[in-house]
């Protein structure tokens, strides 16, 4: 039974947008017939609708009841076809609030954050399995997370939305009110309309309700209200560190003395707060992880996939308060040397009218700003309410801000494609369509990048000799220990040194980064690839091995260690047996002065042939070289391309030595390697060991071994080892590196650094 009569089908119009789409899943779960309509339904919402049994379509003839989304005007031919047959039309809000009559309603709402806390919520409940329903106003970011959920139990969580009055439906057991600012002018004429509306919601409310302290509106209008905030009753405070994940210490009345989220910035945080606050007040067990793999909500800082180094997301952000809180975190996403570049459309007249000073504010936090046209969401004009105004007030209030009003999608696509750079954080930020304009102008970004990196390839491939090798998106995952990773734009293997120039003299012309590549060992290859030029001394040119008299050898840059170890063993020469168990060649031993079983690369060196970026060729012997732990100054930016090693001091007088005798060692090596390290794919030792402790022990003090994010694992054999059980991704990998820092920092209060190299990004920018 629905407003006092039995309804089995219900037809839903407007139901690719982020209001019904969820209902009409949660009606079906339910056991409803349910159909719908959309004039924009997209591919994405199609493919959600209709495995779950919403057929798309007109209104079929057996239907009881038509819900309209707030984007349908009255004049609709949905709405006309409804009349006709003299079928009931209620809004979205309306028929939430029925179905969620008589049931334990959390009901979340407020100005800004409403779709990210609930979809917070509904996580925490999932993590803790205790039985609830949910429907959210939007969609998570993956696919294995549903925007809403039927439970029969007595519970559900609901994102409850103001902007059409349908707030005055909701009798809530639980609310939350995440913040309040004065919005919907075509609604609430004014703020205190909007006040009163709240303030209702309070009154029905039977059970507890949760405001923002922060927020001086939210505590007026619900005096008696628990609060949330640094000094609420739910008290948090955010610890400092990385942008990329939150870390919340806890108190008050919070059972949990921290928590971990999966999420950026402080109004996440905040979010994140009130979600793990009405959980508690629900009766939910919580524990610090609960939140620890929240999947995040589509067009809430969502990373689009981007190459060309931009980093480009989409927000709905569309009141000022919110593109301000929104601009403030990315900036400090911003990497070094790039620029904040923000696409912003706003969202009906009547709010644009109202706000245009406030939205004027806002894009002055942007490097370059784009100002697009007003989407109307079926709104009719208002005066003084369209783009050109925002521009109007920018100029007044800021001259020198670089913003420009772009009236149609080809003068953006054209602005944007000449304005983006490498380092650049682009935003497309709005609540109409313009995360389709997003993916429109990154897929034309893409293909030009395709032409650009295609014409390189062509360039490399005309000038190498036939004996080097050039290839297109090379995978990298197969080509390193850890098995991660995207592909390399441009990936060479040069046959000799004059060809490694070559490489070089074109990659610095066309402004293209150059990687070295050994064996692939001691390094993480983000899922998005390397944007650059991977180079690989794999040609046995590269491989060398001749010894020298007085015990000591001359090797190439590619010889793998383990093949150095045996070949020096085979000529007797001993103190090189260390070697063998390290994965990776010559090169990549030297620049990170690789080490194990209490030796280092650098003992047996004598000096370094290299090659400077610039194609100079120098020999440096090793009391001129810069040599630390994991590290070697003069091949930061050089590249290896040999070295003379000679036996150690204390190993002998040089003299040949019996190969047995060294096989014999080499064996002890190999069974005290195997019997302490992992024998699943890894890049090695993950952190370097802080002074006077190991990382491996502090790992496995703060209960971290057998952790896991997807495949990805702290090791069982060996904490200090990331382990890949089979179909781990670079993002799996770098969230549990994340996690094990923040763990160790929370129990030890020691920050462990990287030793493992993030190919082709910078640690501070992940970390």
């Amino acid at each position: 039974m629905l407003f006092g009569r039995e309804v089995r089908h219900i037809h839903c119009a407007g139901v690719g947008g982020m209001g019904l789409a969820p209902l009409a899943l949660c009606l079906r779960e339910a056991g409803c017939s349910v159909s719908g309509e959309d004039d924009a339904l997209t591919e994405e919402v199609r493919a959600l609708l209709v495995p779950a049994g919403v057929v798309i379509g007109p209104i079929p003839e057996a239907c009881d009841l038509v819900a309209c989304s707030s984007a349908i005007a009255e004049d609709h031919p949905v709405r006309a076809a409804a009349r006709s047959r003299q079928l009931p039309v209620v809004r979205r809000g309306e028929l939430l609030a029925e179905i969620t009559r008589g049931r334990k309603l959390v009901a979340v709402c407020g100005s800004h954050g409403k779709t990210t806390t609930t979809a917070m919520l509904a996580t925490v409940l999932q993590q803790a399995n205790f039985p609830a329903g949910h429907v959210l106003g939007g969609l998570f970011a993956t696919p294995g997370m549903p925007p809403a959920r039927y439970s029969a139990n007595e519970w559900i969580v609901a994102e409850v939305d103001e902007s059409d009055g349908t707030i005055a439906r909701f009798s809530p057991e639980i609310t939350v009110i995440v913040n309040l600012d004065w919005d919907h002018p075509d609604h609430y004429r004014q703020p205190v309309e909007l006040e009163r509306a709240f303030a209702a919601l309070v009154e029905r409310t039977a059970g507890p309700v949760l405001v923002n302290e922060a927020c001086a509106l939210s505590r007026r209008i619900a005096p008696n209200a628990k609060t949330f905030g640094p000094g609420g009753d739910f008290s948090w405070t955010r610890e400092p560190g990385d942008e990329t994940a939150i870390r919340l210490r806890l108190g008050g009345e919070f059972s949990l003395a921290a928590a971990q989220v999966r999420a950026q910035g402080d109004f996440n945080a905040a979010n994140a707060a009130a979600a793990l606050a009405a959980a508690q007040l629900m009766g939910v067990t919580l524990s610090p992880t609960v939140l620890a793999d929240y999947p995040g909500v589509r067009r809430r800082q969502s990373a689009l996939p981007a190459s060309g180094g931009l980093t480009v997301i989409e927000d709905y952000a569309h009141h000022p308060a919110e593109i301000c809180a929104l601009l403030v975190g990315l900036r400090r996403q911003v990497p070094a040397g790039g620029r904040l570049v923000v696409v912003f459309q706003p969202h009906r007249y009547s709010r644009t009218a109202q706000f245009k000073a406030g939205f004027a504010e806002a894009l002055t936090l942007a490097d370059r700003g784009y100002l697009l046209e007003v989407y109307p969401a079926g709104e009719a004009p208002v005066a003084r309410g369209n783009a050109a105004d925002i521009l109007a007030e920018l100029k007044k209030s800021a001259p020198a801000a670089a913003v420009e009003h772009l009236t149609d999608d080809g003068e953006l696509m054209v602005a944007l494609t000449r304005e983006a750079k490498p380092g650049d954080l682009v935003a497309f930020v709005g609540a109409g369509d313009i995360d389709r304009k997003a993916r429109t102008w990154l897929a034309a970004w893409q293909a030009r990048e395709t032409a650009r990196w295609d014409a390189f390839a062509a360039v490399l491939g005309a000038q190498l000799g036939e004996a080097s090798r050039v290839r297109r998106e090379e995978p990298m995952g197969p080509r390193t220990t850890l098995r991660v990773g995207g592909a390399a734009r441009i990936y060479a293997e040069p046959a000799d040194e004059k060809d490694l120039q070559t490489l070089l003299r074109l990659a610095r012309e066309a402004g293209v980064e150059v990687f070295m590549l050994g064996r692939g060992s001691n390094l993480i290859v983000p899922d998005a690839g390397v944007d650059g030029l991977v180079i690989a001394l794999n040609h046995t040119h590269w491989a060398g091995f001749e010894p020298l008299p007085e015990g000591r050898v001359r090797v190439g840059a590619g010889l793998r260690l383990k093949n150095l170890c045996g070949l020096a063993a085979k000529a007797g020469l001993v103190g090189f047996e260390f070697l063998e168990g390290i994965p990776g060649n010559v090169g990549g031993a030297l620049r990170m002065n690789a080490g194990a079983m209490g030796g280092w690369m650098f003992d047996v060196v004598e000096q370094v042939r290299l090659m400077t970026p610039e194609g100079e060729i120098r020999t440096v012997p090793k009391a001129d070289m810069h040599v630390a732990y994991r590290h070697c100054a003069e091949l930061h930016h050089a590249i290896a391309l040999g070295a003379v090693l000679r036996t150690p001091q204390d190993s002998g007088d040089g003299a040949p030595q019996a190969a047995a005798a060294i096989a014999r060692q080499i064996d002890v090596y190999r069974r005290k390697r195997h019997e302490s390290q992992p024998r699943e794919p890894s890049a090695g030792c993950i952190f370097k060991n802080p002074p006077g402790d190991s990382a491996g022990r502090l790992i496995d003090q703060s209960g971290l071994k057998g952790a896991r994010v997807g495949d990805a694992e702290v090791s069982p054999v060996h904490a200090n080892f990331i382990v890949n059980r089979g179909q781990a991704k670079a993002a799996d990998v770098l969230e549990l590196v994340r996690r094990v820092r923040a763990r160790v920092r929370q129990a030890t209060g020691i920050e462990l650094e990287p030793e493992v190299l993030l190919y082709g990004q910078a640690w501070r920018d992940v970390l």
